[in-house]
């Protein structure tokens, strides 16, 4: 359970699911191809989703002994071999479900998300890419906020109702705005491992600008989404489109900036915490794109 680090598993079943349901156009499309369709779209995602998160903590173990010690790798729960049996099961399940769908936008989903997950990594000559600030959050950008939302769109389109490719309105705010977020979880990632990434010399912004310049920094970017957000409703030609989007952002911006003024910068619990909440924002997103 641990070792799947559960809170990007949700996430990546949530931003699966409200993508797939952005393909529906009328209340017939919800049939039994639609289900098979997203089921094989999440199982296969689920599973890259496993080996990706693995591969970090198999080439982090001595980080995590001082940032996470309770992932199993770190506390020796699981031993190296373990780890490595299960990234290799669930790459292998991921790409061969992914092959035998023939849905060309799904297996390109995989392979990107697998090529830039191994980059960010493991610990080979020019990659590893997570040393590199800016390289680190632009990987974490393309593949929550542009590969999942176009791919496995288009997925549905395509392979599962046999469209033409077409990107509609709310696909397009999705991605701009869970690019803000994304870029904001690749930030806020960093804050409570700084000892860690500072010892092993992952030159992350925390470790370069201090936690509280990127904590706000992070706060004022999802503010500003937010407000992006409530802008893009309320142009909406449709009314309970506009009462939810406008709504529902209001009320996530001021839980956040409550939750971020009684945030101490000093506790690594406290800001782990506040992390956490924001994973929690994001699954909310979900609910309301228009």
């Amino acid at each position: 359970y641990r070792f799947s680090r559960p809170h990007t598993v949700i996430g990546t079943a949530l931003s699966i699911i409200s993508v797939s349901l952005l393909s529906v156009e009328k209340l017939a499309d919800i049939s039994p191809l639609f289900c098979t369709g997203l089921l094989e779209a999440v199982a296969a995602a689920l599973m890259m989703n496993i080996y990706i998160v693995g591969l970090n903590q198999l080439t982090d173990i001595e980080i995590d002994k001082v940032n996470k010690p309770y992932l199993p790798l770190a506390s020796g729960e699981y031993s190296v071999g373990t780890g490595v049996f299960i990234i290799a099961t669930f790459s292998i399940m991921s790409f061969w479900l992914g092959w035998i769908v023939k849905s060309w936008p799904l297996f390109w989903a995989l392979f990107i998300s697998f090529v830039l997950g191994t980059a960010y990594s493991i610990n080979l000559p020019l990659l590893r890419w997570k040393r590199f600030a800016f390289v680190a959050a632009l990987c974490i950008l393309a593949v929550r906020a542009v590969i999942v939302q176009i791919c496995f769109y288009l997925h549905m389109q395509m392979h599962v109702f046999g469209r033409t490719a077409s990107f509609s309105r709310p696909l397009i705010f999705a991605t701009a705005f869970m690019s803000f977020f994304s870029v904001v979880i690749a930030l806020f990632k960093d804050i409570p491992d700084m000892d860690g990434d500072k010892i092993f010399g992952i030159k992350s912004f925390t470790v370069q600008l201090g936690q509280k310049p990127v904590f706000w920094t992070c706060i004022a970017l999802l503010e500003i989404a937010y407000g992006i957000a409530m802008f893009v409703g309320a142009a909406s030609p449709f009314v309970w489109s506009k009462c939810i989007t406008v709504v529902g952002h209001t009320i996530l911006a001021f839980l956040l900036w409550n939750r971020a003024k009684s945030v101490d910068l000093s506790s690594k619990a406290a800001i782990t915490s506040c992390y956490m909440f924001v994973w929690k924002l994001f699954y909310a997103e979900y609910f309301l794109i228009p």
